[in-house]
C-alpha cells in the first residue's frame, strides 16, 4: 500500500529565500571551476572558445532554471523534479529519475566532490594524499584520500540528520565564504595580476578552432565534425561545474512560500554562479597563457594562476578555497538528495524507511543510505569517471523535465501557474534541442562513459515493476 502523509510526518517549512539561493549557488560551486578549464582549453583551444563554452553553459542553465520556475510554482512539494516528471509522464519515468538520482546523479556527484575535497586537502595535509595507501589487496587499494572523502560524506550526513537548521546554517555559511573567496581571487587576478602581454596574445587568435595535444603540447587545427566533438567534450566539464542547481526543488517541502521562493532562488543562484564563472575564466586568461591553462599540472588551473598571484603560498590558498567550496557543495547535495528518496518512498517506490522522518523531522534513513552508496562510489570511481557518468544521465532528465512543461500545459491547462516559463515555447524548446544535441554528441564521442550511464537508467525499468508490484499489494 502507498503510505499517506500525516501531519506528524510532514516536513516543516523553515527555509527562506536566502537559504534557497545559497543552496542553489552552494550546490553548483564545487571543485569544477578550479579544474575543468584546462580540459576545456585542450578541447577547444583558444580564449574565445573558452569563454563561449562557459557563456553557453550559463545561458542554457539559466534557461532551464527559469523554465523550472513554472513547474516549481505548480508543484511546491518535496521531491521537486521527481514530482514534475510524475505529473507529466507517470510513475515509471519519475521512478527512473529517482533511481538514476540514487544510483548515479546525486550519489555520483557527492562522491566526485568528496574525492576533489580529499585531493586538494592533500596539498595542506600530505598524509591524506591519494598516494598514501592504507590497504593493498592487489587490484583494490584503499588510500587515505578515499577514507577522507568518505569521512566527510558521513559527517555531513550525520549533521543533516540532526535538523534542517543545521544543514541550512552550514550551507549558508560555507556558500557565503566561498563566494567572497572567489570574488577576492577574481579581483586580485584582474587588477594586480593582470598581464597585458598575455591578455593580448590570448585574444589575438581568440576564435581559432584547434585543440591542444597533451603528448606534444602543441596546438592542432580542427575542422568540421572535430569542432563539434571538441565543443561537446568541453561542455562535459562546464555543465558538471554548473550542475545541481535543481537541488532546491527537492527541498520545496521545507521552503516558506515555495510558489515564489523556489523559482526566485533558482534564478538568483544560477545568475550569481554564471557571473562568477565567467569572471573567473577571464581572470585565468588575464594571468595565464593558453598553453599554461591547457597543461596546468593535474588540470589545477586555479593553482597555476594563484602561484603567479601569490607565489609559493598560492597552492595553499587555492587548496583551502577548494576545501571550503567542496565541503559546502556536498552539504547541499546531501541535504537535498534525501528528499527525493523520501518522496519516492511515500509513493511506495523506494525503501519504506526512507519515507519516515526522525525525531528531528528530517528523512535520516534516506540520508544514511545515500551516504553508503556514495561512499561505495568513492571507492570505485575517479573524479573524471564520475563526472562523465553523471553528465549524460542528468541531461536526459533535464530535457524530459523541460518537455514536461509542454505536456502539462495540455494535460492540466487549468492548473494554477503563479509563474510561467519565460519565452515559452521558444526558449524551453531551444534548451531541449541543445540538451539532446549534447547527449547525442556524448554518445558518439564519449561512449565509454555515456552508454553505461544509459544502461543504468534502463536497468531501473525491471526494478520499477518489482517495486510497483510490491507497493500495490
Amino acid at each position: 500500500m502507498i503510505e499517506k502523509a500525516t501531519p506528524e510526518t510532514e516536513l516543516r517549512r523553515e527555509l527562506g529565500l536566502l537559504d534557497g539561493t545559497m543552496l542553489v549557488a552552494g550546490s553548483m560551486i564545487g571543485s569544477g571551476i578550479f579544474i575543468v578549464s584546462s580540459d576545456i582549453v585542450r578541447n577547444v583551444g583558444s580564449a574565445g572558445w573558452l569563454i563561449f563554452i562557459w557563456a553557453m553553459t550559463g545561458i542554457i542553465t539559466l534557461t532551464a532554471a527559469l523554465s523550472y520556475g513554472e513547474l516549481s510554482a505548480m508543484f511546491p512539494n518535496a521531491g521537486g523534479q521527481y514530482v514534475y516528471l510524475r505529473a507529466a509522464y507517470g510513475r515509471l519515468v519519475a521512478f527512473l529519475f529517482g533511481w538514476s538520482t540514487f544510483m548515479v546523479i546525486q550519489t555520483g556527484t557527492i562522491a566526485a566532490v568528496g574525492v576533489a575535497f580529499a585531493k586538494f586537502s592533500s596539498y595542506i595535509f600530505p598524509f591524506v594524499g591519494e598516494d598514501v595507501i592504507l590497504l593493498d589487496f592487489g587490484k583494490f587499494q584503499l588510500s587515505a584520500a578515499q577514507v577522507l572523502a568518505i569521512s566527510t560524506i558521513a559527517f555531513l550526513s550525520w549533521l543533516n540528520s540532526r535538523s534542517i537548521k543545521s544543514g541550512k546554517i552550514t550551507q549558508t555559511l560555507f556558500t557565503l565564504v566561498k563566494i567572497l573567496s572567489l570574488v577576492g581571487l577574481i579581483v586580485v587576478g584582474l587588477t594586480f595580476g593582470f598581464n597585458s602581454d598575455i591578455w593580448e596574445t590570448n585574444w589575438s587568435d581568440a576564435w581559432r578552432t584547434m585543440r591542444w595535444d597533451i603528448a606534444t603540447e602543441s596546438a592542432i587545427p580542427t575542422f568540421g565534425a572535430a569542432i563539434f566533438a571538441g565543443i561537446v567534450s568541453a561542455m562535459v566539464g562546464s555543465i558538471f561545474s554548473s550542475d545541481a542547481w535543481n537541488n532546491v526543488t527537492f527541498i520545496a517541502g521545507e521552503i516558506k512560500n515555495p510558489k515564489r521562493n523556489v523559482g526566485l532562488s533558482l534564478f538568483l543562484g544560477v545568475l550569481i554562479v554564471t557571473i562568477l564563472y565567467l569572471a573567473t575564466n577571464l581572470m585565468y586568461i588575464a594571468v595565464l597563457s593558453m598553453p599554461e591553462i591547457a597543461f596546468a599540472p593535474s588540470d589545477r588551473v586555479a593553482i597555476a594562476a594563484s602561484l603567479k598571484l601569490f607565489g609559493s603560498t598560492g597552492t595553499a590558498i587555492i587548496a583551502l578555497m577548494v576545501m571550503i567550496s567542496t565541503f559546502g557543495c556536498n552539504n547541499g547535495l546531501i541535504l537535498a538528495g534525501a528528499r527525493v528518496y523520501y518522496t519516492m518512498a511515500r509513493d511506495g517506490l523506494f525503501f519504506r524507511k526512507a519515507g519516515h522522518l526522525n525525531r528531528n523531522e528530517v528523512p535520516a534513513w534516506g540520508l544514511w543510505i545515500q551516504c553508503v552508496w556514495a561512499s561505495v562510489l568513492c571507492l570505485t570511481g575517479k573524479y573524471g569517471d564520475l563526472l562523465n557518468y553523471v553528465i549524460f544521465t542528468v541531461l536526459i532528465f533535464y530535457a524530459l523535465t523541460i518537455i514536461a512543461i509542454f505536456i502539462l500545459r495540455r494535460k492540466q491547462p487549468d492548473l494554477e501557474r503563479p509563474y510561467k516559463a519565460i519565452g515559452y515555447p521558444v526558449v524551453p524548446f531551444l534548451y531541449v534541442v541543445t540538451a539532446i544535441t549534447i547527449c547525442v554528441g556524448l554518445l558518439i564521442y564519449q561512449p565509454t562513459f555515456t552508454w553505461p550511464g544509459l544502461i543504468i537508467v534502463l536497468l531501473g525499468i525491471p526494478v520499477f515493476w518489482l517495486w510497483n508490484r510490491k507497493s500495490a499489494q
